[in-house]
């Protein structure tokens, strides 16, 4: 029954984030769980352990005597959010920087090369993110502190894509998604912590400021969490 109850709950976990990625979901929203149960044809109960969860992660917020909505962020949240993450992901792989191969070095080139391909598509936007992914991937691949890994996710990887996901085609063209990873390598390769630690937080301070005009004003009368 655990093993069951655990299943159920990530498909729960993987049904709100996918909503929220395609829209459906947007922040401020509220999550009801019976319909959410109905959805996917199950109890109650593992999408109350699901929320829980997505509680801990940051992407749900509970508030008592309202129920449970899809966190909106403020402008000062994100700017924070994508500071600490930069801050994070430059320490994890300037700490581990001695490990990179030639191999690592390459997988990375390889991402941004495809990257400058992609770049001149019509479909560009649609490969970006993947490319994205794989990209900071490969950054952590060496680092072995699985807290500091955890933490920078849940910063940038994890909040603050879902949340603000659908505003990233409109915040950096395909040409300048590939210029600022190319940064990134740039710095890498120089292998020299500081140089790699300086890219990553101007990485992540330049999101970040792009990123909080969208963020919530606690003024909008059609948030749940403004009122």
């Amino acid at each position: 029954m655990t093993q069951e109850i655990k299943t159920y709950s990530e498909q729960v976990t993987e049904y709100i984030k996918r909503s929220i990625l395609e829209g459906s979901l947007n922040p401020g929203d509220k999550v009801n769980e019976v319909h959410v149960a109905a959805t996917l044809s199950i109890s109650r109960a593992p999408v109350r352990e699901a929320l829980q969860m997505l509680a801990r992660e940051g992407l749900i917020i509970s508030i008592p005597q309202k129920g449970k909505f899809i966190n909106c962020l403020t402008k000062k949240q994100i700017k924070e959010s994508y500071f600490t993450g930069g801050v994070l992901e430059g320490a994890a792989v300037a700490g581990s920087i001695e490990r990179f191969t030639g191999d690592d070095l390459k997988a990375l080139s390889e991402v941004v090369e495809r990257m400058e391909q992609v770049a001149s598509m019509e479909t560009a936007a649609d490969h970006m993110p993947a490319l994205d992914d794989r990209f900071h991937e490969i950054l952590f691949s060496r680092t072995d502190n699985t807290l500091l890994i955890e933490l920078s996710r849940r910063y940038c990887h994890g909040l603050s894509k879902f949340l603000l996901f659908r505003h990233w085609r409109n915040l950096f063209s395909p040409r300048t998604v590939w210029d600022r990873h190319k940064r990134i390598l740039d710095a890498v390769t120089t292998r020299d912590p500081h140089t790699i630690e300086h890219a990553l937080r101007e990485h992540y301070i330049e999101a970040g400021e792009r990123m909080s005009r969208f963020g919530c004003t606690r003024e909008n009368p059609l948030c749940k969490l403004c009122k």
